[in-house]
């Protein structure tokens, strides 16, 4: 909401997360709300059906860490109360990120996914080398 609603959106990284396609270092993550939530995951998984290396989960944490003592693991809820699926791509995400973005956005029960095309007016990376590079949006 942030990203969106600002005339200018700055990102600070340092190189290591300059990567020549999205989704090939980790997860991809998408929010959704946790009524039917495994259902949403099997609509996600739909959209990427035939992909090869693609998988997606829903992100956890050990139970011990929300406080339940039977040893199993918990969905792991946003701030909004809301879950995670977790996407990963063996070699990225290849095609057109515009139309990937809104088939996953029309999903019932998809809130939002990390992919945030075309926000960045400004990109500042801090190389390992001690310089920095400016990269603006045209």
């Amino acid at each position: 909401m942030v990203e969106g609603a600002g005339d200018r959106f700055v990102v600070i990284v340092d190189e290591s997360k300059l990567v020549p396609r999205l989704g090939c270092t980790g997860a991809v993550p998408v929010e959704v709300i946790p009524f039917g939530a495994s259902h949403t995951l099997g609509l996600i998984r739909k959209v990427f059906d035939g992909v090869p290396g693609f998988h997606a989960r829903l992100r956890t944490v050990p139970a011990a860490a929300k406080g339940d003592g039977d040893g199993s693991d918990a969905p792991f809820r946003t701030d909004n109360g809301n879950y995670i699926v977790e996407m990963f791509f063996e070699d990225g995400i290849r095609g057109d990120l515009r139309d990937i973005s809104d088939r996953l956005l029309r999903i019932t029960g998809v809130v939002e996914h990390g992919m945030f095309l075309g926000l960045a007016t400004t990109v500042i990376v801090a190389n390992k080398d001690g310089t920095v590079t400016v990269i603006n949006k045209k």
